[in-house]
């Protein structure tokens, strides 16, 4: 069973989640021709894969974090 440091841990990342979702979105949404003449619209959308690689990297250092404490806590 896990401990609510470990379940702590893991709920950390639904916020990452729920950013990368956003971004999905956000990036769909300003696809919409409306935008299509708008410089803005074209910098953010060649921004979003370099957002959501950053968002990769943090999650997997905060995986990385909490598998150490985990290996930490069962050594004797």
């Amino acid at each position: 069973m896990r401990s609510k440091g470990q379940i702590k841990s893991e709920l950390i990342t639904i916020p990452i989640l729920l950013v990368a979702i956003v971004l999905v979105i956000a990036g769909h949404f300003i696809m919409k021709p409306i935008f299509y003449d708008k410089a803005w619209a074209e910098y953010s959308l060649a921004a979003l894969p370099f957002l959501m690689f950053a968002l990769v990297i943090l999650a997997f250092k905060l995986a990385l974090k909490n598998d150490q404490k985990e290996s930490d806590s069962e050594q004797p």
